[in-house]
This record gives C-alpha cells, structure tokens and sequence, in this order.
C-alpha cells in the first residue's frame, strides 16, 4: 500500500546512500525529502537552521496529508546533521547551530507531524556513538558530551574555549546525547503505534559531516580515514545507508525507544539513560518550538 516517507540529510553522504535503497526496496514508498536544494519530485525546500523554515516546511508536509496529496505517513527519518568548528555560530533564531539542526529541527517535524502517522509509524533520528565519549567508540576525534541545562546547550557559547574546533565536536557529540534522550522521552509521549528509534551508523568517514573543518583535517577525513572501512572500527557510506535503510523499513526489527548500533539492537552509553535530563530537555524544547 502506498505511503509516505518524510526525510531530511537525503542530499549526500548516509541520507542519499539510504535514500537509493529505499527507492530500490520499497516501490510503495512516496519520498518526501526536504532540503536546501531541490533534489527533484518531492523535494519541500527547507534551512534546517532556521525554526521559521522547518515549521514552514512540517506545515506544507502535513497539509498535503491532510488534503490526500500525500498517501498516509508511515516514516519520519532525521538524518540530517552539522558539526561546526565552534560553538558560536548562531541561526536567526538565536540559538547555536549545531543544536538547531541536530536537535530543535527534528523536534519541531516530529511534534508537527505525530498525529498525521499511520500506524505502524516509525521515527528515525541519526545518533552518533561520540555520545559514549570514550576512545573506543570516536577513537579520540570527537570530545565527549559536556551535559548542561538545554536552556544552556541551546544557546551559543555553553562550552569552554567555545571559539575552538574542539567546542564544536563537543557541541556535536553533546547534541547526539540530546537525540538519544529524545528518543527516550519519545517512546513514552508518542501516540500508540507510534516507534522512535536511535540510530548509530558507527564512525563514516567521507560523509562531508565537517566539511568546515580545515585544510589539515579535511584531508584526513578523505584521504586517510577512508581506509579505515576495511576494518571493524569505521563503516563505509554504503554500508551506514544500508543499515539506515533498514532501519526505516522494518528489516531491522527495533523496538520503540531503542538504540540501533549500525546492525544490532543495543544500548546507548549509561548516559543516555536519564528520565530528569530527558524530561527537562523536552519541556525545554516544547518552549522554544511549540510554544
């Protein structure tokens, strides 16, 4: 049966690598893709960093559900994601960047959109395993979260030498941790029917994630760590779309609130697991998306 699937961070990388295996595994699918630029039928043009653009864009998605022009809505995959080399760049909104895109955007799609889901309906944001923040799981690149009151991590400047890379990779690894606790904090607010799920796509060098990093470390990302996916401590961009695929599809069987690690049903760091941070993260941001 037809069906709709909404998704952002399609345009390259994981997303347009998981985007071809949809198309390729699932002709029911109607493919909503939101971006910058147009990626062809079914694009909604949208700036992830701005919350004025996302509420536009969730607003034109769900009344097309509601006029029939889409088929039922059965998925909703966050992927898109940004790592700035600090943790002062501000949106029009006047909050951080890194915390826009990879936490108060997908909120904003995901509160928008809840109550258009057919069921079984699935939700997928993009988890990162630098929120464990220990050499196993980054191998040393990403800084570990530095957990604060979201009203804090919202804002620019929440972490210390905030004009640094190293601010910036905290910033990133700290919003992946916010992701996590959302899920969490999802699984118990959502309609019934209704799944959230993390998923990890392990370390993927190529996917362009810092490309406003500097020379010295951009050429690392491509010319180096490549060559780390032909062993078990990287993931190739094909591979990471494959298992995101599955994800979104079902052929990974994840129960609501889990955490996928690339192929397997795992848990997150100790961490992630905190019922007071997960609820003040969601009445903060309920403040500054919904209203």
């Amino acid at each position: 049966m037809a069906h709709t699937i909404v998704m952002t961070g399609a345009s390259r990388g994981i997303g347009r690598a998981a985007l071809a295996e949809i198309r390729r595994r699932d002709p029911d699918a109607h493919l909503v893709l939101v971006a910058r630029e147009n990626l062809g039928d079914g694009t909604v043009l949208a700036d992830l960093g701005s919350l004025r653009s996302v509420r536009d864009a969730a607003t034109t998605i769900r009344d097309r559900l509601d006029r029939g022009d889409l088929p039922p809505l059965r998925a909703f995959v966050g992927n898109a994601g940004i790592q700035y080399t600090n943790a002062l760049t501000e949106g029009p909104d006047g909050f951080e960047s890194t915390f826009t895109v990879n936490v108060l955007a997908n909120h904003l799609f995901v509160r928008a959109l809840q109550d258009r889901f057919a069921t079984p309906g699935r939700i997928v944001i993009t988890a990162s395993d630098t929120h464990f923040g220990d050499f196993r799981h980054n191998l040393g690149l990403v800084p570990g979260p530095v957990w604060q009151s979201p009203e804090v991590l919202a804002r620019p400047g929440a972490f210390g030498k905030p004009g640094t890379a190293a601010a910036g990779r905290t910033a990133y690894s700290t919003s992946k941790l916010a992701t996590i606790h959302l899920v969490h904090e999802y699984a118990r607010r959502l309609p019934p029917g209704v799944a959230a799920v993390a998923y990890n796509p392990g370390f993927v060098p190529g996917t362009g994630l810092i490309r406003d990093a500097g020379p010295l470390a951009r050429f690392a990302v491509r010319r180096i760590l490549p060559a780390l996916t032909r062993t078990p401590w990287a993931t190739s961009v094909a591979a990471a779309g494959r298992y995101l695929a599955d994800v979104v599809l079902g052929t990974t069987a994840a129960p609501n609130g889990s955490y996928v690690d690339r192929r397997a049903v795992t848990r997150s760091s100790p961490e992630s697991y905190d019922r007071q941070r997960e609820r003040e993260l969601w009445e903060v941001l309920e403040r500054f998306t919904v209203g």
